[in-house]
């Protein structure tokens, strides 16, 4: 019987795994329906669950300590429009499974639904509902923080300038952003010197930008969708992210918009239905590569001085415009002289290719002289297709004095490497 209890004994601790005497020591507090939820977590030890029962709770929290903050039934938490609803002032705190709501209005104060403060680092907030905050989360200087499958609305009823962020990181470390749905908020996740950090698997929609990154080295944007918004993904100053399988579709200005950026990949990804599908100013040292740009206004506005980018093996389709360039000299895209393979798929390329290797005989460029005409009066667009526009553009082929700087593509793909690109035509801003 003795043996018995012991084996029992030990079964156990293997269950709980390796950090089973760091949690032996921690009690699980609960707060039932009417009772303190400020006193539980004063009363409770480092290490402590304290769990929330179903019910309202109007509440301004401090946290000072670590332990586990948990709903039971998704419990409201509620800051009756004062003050941050739950202000985090330690480092390994947890909190999930409730409703943030009701933060206080205050831009100076940058109210929030969940403030992680300096020092909190680590900290956890997972399926969590926070609606009709100034702020959802404000992240500080807490560094190795993983904010994962939150549900985060703003302030629907007052203008973008008078909302805050949905999920807003400063002077941050190593963070992961994980499949949160975030929209009705002024920027839904705003990044700002904060580096080495993972955004993957979000939902980013009727917002001012879906992302919009500042001053912000060597993160991963990935698998990300960000739809109907003003711009979808926005980064500014920033060098050595990496910007992968997205898709960023029907924003009324920009998909992705790449303003002063150095020594970044942006690569497979879908940009569809926008005014402009990629907003390029002031790149370098950038290499975009397979990526889906269709049906936008404006395939690709490129502009001052980007230049010394690797752009190939992308698939440019459907695009009112493809390319509208703003340069004193062409811009070389697609592959190298001597490299093996093409460049980009142009939809509206009129070369040939006699030897049937998938490869454009003539080079593609992206802005003769009609498409300039066209740039300044639109409604020539109705005569493209006749003699006397077609003549025009011969007669600019053959002088090149007559020629303006173009974005020039010398191996055009015959071919898309996206083979069901005609499903996201269509895709615009509502």
């Amino acid at each position: 019987m003795k043996r018995a209890v012991v084996v029992t004994f030990v079964a156990s601790l293997v269950a709980l795994g390796p950090g089973w005497a760091g949690s032996a020591g921690a009690a699980t507090l609960r707060v039932a329906p009417g009772a303190s939820l400020q006193a539980a977590i004063d009363r409770a030890a480092p290490g402590d669950v304290v769990e929330v029962e179903r019910a309202r709770h109007d509440v301004n929290l401090r946290i000072t300590k670590a332990l586990t903050l948990r709903g039971i039934g998704r419990p409201t938490l509620s800051g009756g429009q004062r003050g941050h609803v739950i202000d985090v002032q330690a480092a390994d705190v947890v909190i999930e499974g409730l409703i943030v709501r009701d933060s206080g209005h205050g831009l100076l104060e940058q109210h929030a639904g969940i403030v992680l403060r300096p020092g909190a680092h680590r900290a956890v907030v997972r399926d969590c509902h926070l609606v009709y905050n100034l702020f959802g989360l404000w992240i500080e200087e807490a560094d190795n923080v993983r904010i994962e499958r939150n549900l985060i609305t703003g302030l629907r009823d007052v203008n973008s300038p008078q909302r805050g962020n949905g999920i807003q990181l400063y002077n941050t470390k190593r963070a992961q952003i994980l499949h949160n749905r975030v929209s009705f908020v002024r920027d839904a996740i705003y990044v700002d010197v904060s580096h080495d950090a993972v955004f993957r698997g979000n939902r980013l929609h009727h917002s001012r930008y879906g992302t919009h990154y500042m001053n912000s080295y060597r993160n991963l944007w990935e698998d990300n969708e960000s739809y109907f918004n003003r711009g979808g993904l926005a980064l500014m100053e920033v060098r050595d992210n990496v910007v992968r399988n997205n898709r960023t579709w029907g924003n009324s200005d920009h998909g992705i918009m790449l303003r002063t950026l150095q020594d970044s990949t942006i690569e497979g990804n879908v940009v569809a239905g926008n005014q402009r599908g990629f907003f390029i100013y002031d790149v370098e040292f950038a290499v975009l590569r397979n990526n889906l740009v269709v049906d936008n206004r404006i395939g690709v506005h490129l502009a001052a001085g980007s230049t010394r980018n690797r752009v190939s093996g992308n698939d440019f389709i459907a695009n009112r415009e493809q390319v509208r360039y703003v340069g004193g000299r062409d811009e070389p895209w697609g592959v190298r002289p001597g490299e093996p393979g093409g460049g980009n798929h142009w939809s509206n390329y009129r070369g040939w290719d006699r030897n049937a290797d998938g490869v454009g005989d003539v080079p593609y460029e992206a802005n003769d002289l009609i498409d300039r005409l066209q740039y300044r009066y639109p409604v020539m667009g109705l005569l493209m297709g006749s003699p006397a526009v077609q003549a025009l553009r011969l007669v600019g082929q053959q002088f090149p004095v007559l020629r303006p700087p173009s974005v020039v593509d010398t191996a055009p793909r015959m071919h898309p490497t996206h083979p069901n690109w005609s499903a996201w035509r269509g895709r615009h801003f509502q």
